[in-house]
């Protein structure tokens, strides 16, 4: 299963619907959505000013978010013209796999959509971290490590990392629980398998 997890609202939207999977898809949705679980909840106006797009371009991508259970109005019934937004549940998953095939189809797109900004939020941060106070430039990660595993081993693997970072979980919701210092760090696990070519193929990847 693919998981994008962002800022603790309730829980996990679960998309299966090809429809869903390729609506989610598009770079201006997936920004929305993590702004809304970072900084929401808030108007199209407002999301506007975010992401630079067009009021009306907001509005459109909010209400198509809206239609696949990812974002609603956080007051359907309040005063005002423009009613805020905000995001339905903490993370967004689909399946790594599908027997069927439009639904593989439409998972594996979206997963390459989700890298695809996964590397554009990395390149400017690589772009910009000179800026940065001289522990935090020591403290960040850009690393690779090849290992040999099986498929139950990977999925442990995983399991046990996400067990040590939701250690630090109730800091999205509780600010009183980040320390002095504490920034937002966007830590991402990649884990993929390697295409044979050889005996030895697979030891050490990248430089």
């Amino acid at each position: 299963m693919v998981t994008e997890k962002k800022k603790a609202k309730e829980s996990e939207v679960h998309l299966s619907d090809p429809r869903a999977l390729r609506a989610y898809a598009h770079p201006t949705r997936m920004s929305l959505v993590g702004l809304l679980r970072r900084e929401g909840p808030f108007t199209a106006t407002r999301a506007a000013e975010l992401t630079g797009e067009s009021v009306a371009s907001c509005s459109y991508h909010l209400r198509m978010l809206a239609k696949y259970g990812l974002v609603e109005e956080d007051d359907p019934d309040g005063p005002g013209r423009e009613k805020p937004w905000r995001a339905t549940a903490e993370s967004t998953s689909w399946a790594g796999w599908s027997d069927d095939p439009a639904e593989a189809q439409a998972a594996q797109a979206l997963t390459l959509a989700v890298a695809e900004n996964y590397f554009h939020r990395l390149t400017r941060a690589l772009e910009s971290r000179a800026a940065l106070p001289r522990p935090w430039q020591e403290a960040e990660r850009f690393t690779d490590r090849t290992l040999f595993l099986t498929p139950a081993e990977l999925t442990d693997l995983g399991d046990r990392i996400d067990a040590l970072i939701a250690e630090y979980a109730d800091r999205d919701t509780d600010p009183s629980r980040r320390p002095a210092g504490a920034r937002r760090v966007p830590y991402l696990q990649v884990a993929y398998v390697a295409p044979e070519t050889g005996p030895g193929a697979g030891t050490r990847e990248g430089s």
